[in-house]
């Protein structure tokens, strides 16, 4: 694309608005408190001095006393008899599951402290979502019970028991159901253990509910194929996708999976051999998803349906009545079908909406493509989702009509994620005994009995089946740390069975799926999962009447268009809001939006606009009687009068993490035809008063230069070079530095701008690797997070006349351009690690130097933070601590307890206040490498390092190496052609090489 297009990270930036030119003045955005860093030391007078070696104590003390498998002194430190199996200073792994993603659970001195995909998995086995990164801090979670409860006292096991029993017996005696309401079970022993639970009690049905519903898809399957489930999709199998409304890279269904699928078609490997898949998005926010499409068209959600029935018409050649109206969508819809004829048998389209009718139609298409079997895989279908809304409405009527006599409620919290709370408050008031499993007083937990709290992943025996044929082993990692009981042990006990879960998830796995495998338990154990399913799908022709199916459309599509159009979506990081005190994911920002500690209501600046609101404006937003304000987001990409919402936020009882951060949006959805669906019609008005968003993305301005690269899969076919040519060969430099010689390794980095979705998990891995702390939203909100790695999102749009806006263009006002028109580039960032470091030749006490292997290190205790470092950083990528935040009183709401610090990673320091932190490039990893293969007498082989960035990553866009092997990975990737590095023009020789962005759009 041409060389001078412009580039801005947000509006404020585009429109230089007084705000962000004032905040922009200086270099930093306050002085350094001098005297408060003197007078407290570096830490605050409120909370006692609280450093790690004790958290470390406190750790093995008493917590690591839960992972004690016979008496507590076995596992103290230092040891009196060493455990077997543990060293001080070594990690152990075990093979686990999460999500029914087989991960390896890293572990020191008996405490879990990170996870990463277990490699030799199938399916998933590259990298892991914000979610898996992030998860082991909630075993640390303060907020959890630590003991059961009845009438909200705590009790011991034995009382409790014995009254979930007498209930249970009063119950099938008046021959009342006993309910046992969850979210999507594909745990085999969970299902063995429910089936002997209702064999005890022959009344007890299992009704699973998800807070974010796929029931369309599962009904339009039955009804298509008579297989009511969910496929799994072989994106890499894929020369084209159209997606409507679906975030399949983000939150839709196997996100992850489907990143590591789609990106085989897009990065440097596939590039290099002349290949790219195209990406077609119709949608109405701008997500994940369509921020890394080919071609994106933005649609209202009333729309999305009418889409369909115009793909179905253009590639069948049939005249169904409903086609969309929407001219920018018209001609795409052209385009898009001639692709998808063209490529019958590698091509596919995905629906996004709950709607049976709109998933009966993407089914039709998909069969007229010939995409059943190598693409859409129904016999190795998904087990991720198989709530039914028809089965929980059944249970509501049945409760209400007092037909329910005990309700026992596993991983389910429908008191705040259902959209219509009231009706499941006076159902469970009808029902005579309630119980929650849930691990903390949630909104449902807390207006029940009794709690049963269930023990973490991380302390239980399990199993789960994600996919058809799949099964991944859980095991502990450690006892329980409070006094809790897994879920399955709790009904086994009340079916009258007192077998140890061990042996009851052993026993089931001999009997029920290692037989006739020719493997064992223990094999099991160590490989962490087993795989019984077929390698490829079968073909399937769908049975639709389209017809019937685009007029049902057009007739609900009526009952969503208003002014404004509603649509809700699940956020990457907060997910369905089961996370939500989580602070790693809290202030994980938004890859789109960049929000941090909130959901807001994102608007088209000319809707915007048009409502006069200011910066930091709010809005009321009104749909199914329900109405909350919500700041807003000037958002790029959103479709014209359109409001995109986020569910997962507005918990009130998770935990002080989490607790009322932004608003409840589930009250918007609706129940359509059996189906709760995120889209509504709504009004929405300007609301008094401003609110401040914590955004981490324009904190810095580029000022215009060449930061990011990107051109056209047609002009790279033409010349691999069009976009990435190197300004050193074009231009005389000039030295300031004496060269620095690396004889042994040089460690360096490539990254793919075109693997890249902008997902964040690598910013979570980071943190939890490199004991990143967590900030809060004041604190980002003074543009202060400590990440030390970044994703910056870029914009880029047209004029009303096509034309690009150029560097030479400077924004009129909104109405200039066409806002929905807009595309988008993420790129990471983080130190680059130059061999002329502009931050070493400033720092006075020489805390920042240079490695004889290319990196650029940090003394923390020679560190007293002039931040002369950070003002000479071109890339503005080092942070500086303001805070104690994991020892300071005011920063209690997130990792400053002794307790939560066993999180930490006692092989990276925990930085004190006053300091300069940056990448270190994982230097313990590197480390630890080197370390293991002198063990071995061997050399250092490619592979054996990897950043905690480049392990989570499920794209593979971060290759990290030895540059002097030039069989290495690294050295392979950035001999590509599309390999630049930024602000090379200052010669300050960055260690990090991206490849340029490349776009398979129409006008190839």
């Amino acid at each position: 694309m041409d060389s001078n297009k412009k580039y801005w990270k947000g509006l404020e930036e585009l429109q230089q608005t007084p705000a962000f030119m004032e905040s922009n003045k200086g270099e930093f955005a306050e002085p350094i408190p001098v005297e408060d860093v003197l007078n407290e030391a570096g830490l605050s007078t409120r909370t006692p001095r609280r450093d790690f070696l004790k958290a470390l104590g406190f750790g093995l003390g008493a917590v690591t006393l839960a992972a004690c498998n016979r008496t507590p002194v076995h596992k103290a430190v230092p040891y009196v008899i060493k455990p077997e199996e543990v060293t001080p200073g070594i990690p152990n792994y075990y093979a686990s599951s999460f999500n029914g993603q087989s991960v390896l659970v890293r572990t020191r001195e008996g405490r879990p402290i990170s996870l990463a995909a277990n490699p030799n998995s199938i399916g998933l086995n590259q990298g892991t979502d914000a979610t898996a990164a992030a998860i082991v801090l909630d075993l640390y979670d303060m907020s959890k019970l630590q003991n059961p409860q009845l009438d909200g006292k705590d009790v011991d096991w034995s009382t409790l028991d014995a009254t979930v029993i007498d209930a249970l017996n009063k119950a099938a005696a008046a021959g009342k159901q006993i309910a046992i309401v969850s979210n999507t079970v594909n745990s085999p022993s969970a299902l063995a253990a429910i089936a002997a639970f209702a064999a005890k009690y022959p009344t007890a049905a299992h009704v699973q509910v998800d807070a974010v519903s796929y029931s369309g898809i599962i009904e339009a399957n039955r009804a298509s194929f008579g297989k009511a489930v969910i496929p799994s999709y072989h994106l890499a199998n894929a020369n084209v996708v159209v997606s409507v409304a679906a975030d399949f890279l983000g939150s839709w269904l196997a996100g992850e999976e489907h990143t590591q699928d789609y990106i085989q078609n897009r990065d440097h490997k596939s590039l290099k051999n002349g290949k790219m898949s195209r990406h077609i998005q119709f949608e109405s926010g701008l997500s994940m998803t369509g921020s890394n499409a080919d071609v994106r068209i933005a649609i209202k959600p009333s729309e999305e349906g009418a889409v369909l029935v115009s793909l179905y018409n253009a590639i069948t050649g049939q005249s169904l009545a409903g086609g969309v109206a929407n001219k920018k969508a018209q001609t795409a819809i052209v385009l898009a079908a001639k692709e998808l004829t063209n490529n019958r048998g590698n091509a596919v389209v995905v629906a996004g909406s709950n709607d049976v009718n709109i998933q009966l139609l993407a089914n039709a298409i998909n069969s007229a493509l010939g995409a059943y079997g190598a693409i859409i895989d129904l016999d190795n279908y998904s087990k991720q989702y198989q709530g039914s809304d028809a089965a929980f409405q059944q249970f509501l009527s049945a409760a209400a009509a007092g037909q329910v006599g005990a309700a026992l409620f596993l991983n389910s919290n429908p008191v705040y994620d259902y959209f219509k709370a009231e009706d499941v408050s006076n159902a469970l008031a009808k029902i005579d005994f309630t119980l929650s499993f849930a691990d903390r007083a949630d909104e449902t937990a807390s207006t029940l009995k009794a709690i049963a709290p269930a023990s973490s992943f991380l302390e239980s025996w399990g199993d789960a089946s994600a996919k058809e044929g799949y099964y991944t082993i859980v095991q502990p990692t450690i006892n329980p740390v409070f006094n809790t009981r897994q879920a399955e042990q709790s009904l086994l006990v009340w079916a009258g069975d007192n077998t140890n879960i061990y042996d009851f998830v052993r026993k089931n796995w001999e009997e029920n799926i290692l037989a006739g495998t020719g493997k064992s338990w223990n094999d099991v154990l160590q490989t962490g999962f087993i795989y019984k399913g077929s390698s490829v799908g079968s073909s399937y022709t769908a049975n639709v009447d389209a017809n019937a199916v685009a007029s049902a459309i057009g007739a609900a599509s009526k009952a969503i268009v208003g002014d404004f159009e509603l649509k809700l979506y699940e956020s990457t990081g907060m997910r369905d809001g089961r996370y939500a005190n989580n602070a790693f994911l809290q202030e994980l920002p938004d890859p789109v939006s960049k929000v941090t500690w909130d959901n807001y209501a994102a608007l088209n600046p000319r809707d915007a606009e048009q409502l006069g609101l200011g910066e930091n404006g709010k809005v009321t937003v009104e749909a199914n009687g329900y109405s909350v304000e919500l700041p807003v987001v000037w958002q790029p990409g959103q479709a014209l009068g359109t409001v995109s919402i986020a569910v997962g936020y507005g918990r009130t009882k998770v935990g002080k993490a989490g607790n009322n951060v932004g608003q409840n949006a589930y009250p918007f959805a609706r129940l359509v035809n059996g189906t709760v669906q995120f889209e509504t019609k709504a009004t929405v008005a300007k609301a008094g008063g401003t609110y401040e968003l914590a955004q981490t993305q324009t904190h810095h301005t580029i000022e215009g230069r060449n930061i990011v690269r990107e051109t056209t899969f047609a002009k790279y076919l033409q010349d691999p070079n069009s976009e990435s040519g190197r300004f050193a060969d074009s231009h005389k430099t000039y030295d300031l530095w004496n060269k620095f010689e690396s004889p042994g390794h040089k460690w360096v980095m490539a990254i793919d701008l075109n693997a890249c979705t902008g997902c964040g998990s690598c910013i979570v891995a980071c943190s939890v690797e490199n004991n990143v702390p967590v900030v809060g939203r004041d604190e980002v909100r003074r543009r202060r997070e400590m990440h030390w790695l970044r994703i910056d999102r870029y914009y880029t749009l047209e004029q009303e006349d096509g034309s690009k806006l150029t560097k030479e263009k400077e924004i009129a006002k909104a109405t200039d351009y066409d806002y929905e028109n807009v595309t988008v580039v993420h790129q990471p960032m983080l130190c680059q690690h130059c061999d002329h470091a502009p931050c070493e030749t400033v720092c006075p006490v020489l805390a920042t130097v240079h490695s004889s292997e290319g990196l650029n290190h940090m003394a923390y205790n020679r560190c007293f933070g002039t931040r002369y470092c950070a003002n000479n950083c071109p890339y503005k990528v080092r942070r500086f601590n303001w805070f104690n935040y994991w020892n300071d009183a005011r920063f209690d709401n997130y990792l400053n307890s002794e307790f939560t610090q066993l999180v930490l990673n006692p092989d990276v320091t925990a930085r004190t206040r006053g300091v300069m932190e940056k990448c270190s490039m994982c230097i313990q990893r590197i480390q630890g490498g080197k370390l293991q293969a002198k063990m071995e007498n061997r050399k250092l082989k490619d592979g054996d390092v990897k950043m905690a960035c480049q392990e989570a990553c499920s794209a593979n866009a971060i290759i990290f190496g030895d540059v002097n092997d030039p069989e290495s990975e690294v050295s392979k990737a950035l001999r590509n052609e599309r390999v630049y590095y930024v602000l090379e023009e200052i010669n300050v020789q960055p260690n990090i090489g991206y490849m340029t962005k490349v776009r398979n759009t129409f006008e190839a």
